[in-house]
């Protein structure tokens, strides 16, 4: 209780998180600090904070409450049924796209389990930020998570009828450098456009245009409207592609193809709840639906 005060910086937010009363944390850090012999935290009518020796003292006791959490999770993988609140980080268009359609699915097969979904095209820390999981598009998860690739995702090169038929399509990524070329602000490495040909030859190229957007879905009303040309990752292209929005260009030449991740902190044991998470998305997304709809 101790550790959970000092991280939450209050006794009413620690009480809360841990789903008891306020005066019981409040009595359990007093019996603390006399065992110990020491003051944790100075208190007044409106701040809370630590003293010398609680700073001293809370490091330690956030790594025993940690060992403790591994404990209750190994324990609760004994269960049958996963149960507890899963944090979970989706990009924004996807999650509403793939993912929330099979909420209903994984909480009808886990009704123990809870999701908070927390949807955002901005990079997420998972670790610093107390999510379970996420999904990551494109970039390859860094060296401090551990990675489940789901499957592939291709970007496509497109523009909309109306568009081609006023300047016609382009048949180089060089030309690109002219054109109206709508661009994605939290692309994963950078904001190079990179082509590779079917002859293996490869062409980079750095689009130049009057929108730039932090969601992939705000490029459509202009892309539908016949102002310019963007890339769009398959998961949303492929209706428009399918009923003829939009026409996908330079077809002999392939973007930059990433893919989908399931990603958690590196942990010696994953609590069940987040096993049977990747294990879910595994089964719905490694073949997904729209890779049937190009």
């Amino acid at each position: 209780m101790f550790a959970k005060v000092a991280e939450e910086g209050s006794f009413a937010a620690a009480a809360r998180v841990m789903g008891v009363s306020v005066p019981t944390v409040s009595r359990a850090v007093a019996r603390l600090e006399e065992r110990l012999g020491g003051r944790l935290f100075n208190r007044t009518s409106r701040q809370l904070a630590l003293t010398e020796f609680g700073q001293s003292m809370a490091g330690k006791a956030s790594e025993i409450y940690r060992q403790a959490q591994e404990v209750e999770n190994e324990a609760h993988e004994l269960s049958v049924q996963p149960r507890g609140q899963v944090r979970l980080a989706v990009p924004m268009s996807f999650g509403l796209r793939w993912v929330s359609p099979l909420l209903p699915a994984l909480l009808r097969q886990f009704p123990e389990l809870s999701v908070d979904l927390h949807l955002s095209d901005a990079s997420v820390d998972v670790i610093a930020e107390g999510f379970d999981a996420a999904l990551r598009i494109a970039a390859l998860p860094d060296s401090s998570l551990v990675a489940r690739r789901l499957c592939a995702v291709t970007q496509y090169l497109v523009a909309s009828p109306a568009y081609l038929s006023q300047h016609g399509a382009p048949e180089h990524p060089r030309e690109l450098s002219s054109r109206q070329c709508f661009s994605y602000a939290y692309r994963a490495r950078s904001q190079v456009w990179r082509f590779t040909h079917t002859s293996g030859v490869h062409e980079d190229i750095v689009p130049n245009g009057s929108l730039r957007v932090t969601n992939s879905d705000a490029l459509l009303p202009a892309l539908l409207d016949g102002l310019g040309i963007s890339e769009l990752p398959e998961f949303i292209a492929a209706e428009y592609l399918r009923d003829g929005r939009l026409v996908r260009l330079l077809d002999e030449w392939s973007m930059t193809q990433g893919g989908l991740y399931f990603v958690t902190p590196t942990t010696r044991s994953r609590p069940l709840k987040v096993r049977v998470l990747s294990d879910f998305f595994a089964q719905h997304l490694s073949e997904p639906e729209w890779r049937w709809q190009v």
